[in-house]
């Protein structure tokens, strides 16, 4: 069974990092959502709509060796603290560096490119690639994907990038089965 990683930070957008802990559960994947070590409620991580998530370990106890993907949802609050988190940002290189898969969504891209692991091709939210500061910013699609980095858009763009990863980690039968039983034919 592929495994993903799924770091939260408060400030976190909740839309995001729900849609893709559904999606890619629906679709056979174990999700891990972990905690920054220095959260101040521990397990308990507060999104930036005041919602609040709790998470199943804190991240100082995650092994890079056990999980396929590490994927990080947006919202700023929440992609500022994944960027300035040694331990987050450190994962990142090594994930790139074994060949898994890397993804973030909506402003998370920045924490991407903060660790030097963001691709040559990337999409994020509207006005974040201007923080970025990187050519290969495509408007143009939900989801990018170069080489084993992913990147989608925003909030809107969830569902159908949970999909994508689904495609990616555990095949096309289960992508199909996902789509269609969430009724998702806007997902291209």
């Amino acid at each position: 069974m592929a495994k993903v990683l799924l770091p939260l930070a408060e400030g976190f957008e909740e839309v995001e990092a729900v849609s893709l802990i559904d999606v890619m559960r629906r679709g056979g994947i174990e999700v891990v959502v972990a905690y920054l070590d220095d959260e101040i409620r521990g397990d308990l991580v507060l999104g930036a709509n005041g919602i609040t998530i709790k998470a199943d370990v804190p991240l100082k106890s995650v092994i890079a060796e056990d999980f396929d993907m590490i994927v990080l949802p947006g919202g700023w609050g929440g992609t500022y603290a994944l960027a300035e988190n040694e331990r987050v940002q450190n994962l990142l290189r090594e994930f790139k560096a074994k060949d898994k898969v890397v993804g973030a969504i909506c402003a998370a891209p920045f924490a991407l490119n903060s660790a030097g692991v963001l691709g040559d091709s990337y999409t994020c939210y509207p006005s974040v690639e201007e923080e970025i500061k990187k050519d290969g910013y495509r408007d143009d699609m939900m989801v990018v994907t170069d080489g084993n980095i992913m990147t989608s858009r925003g909030p809107g763009t969830a569902l159908c990038f949970g999909l994508e990863i689904v495609k990616r980690l555990v095949g096309v039968d289960s992508y199909e089965a996902v789509k269609g039983g969430m009724l998702l034919d806007f997902c291209k």
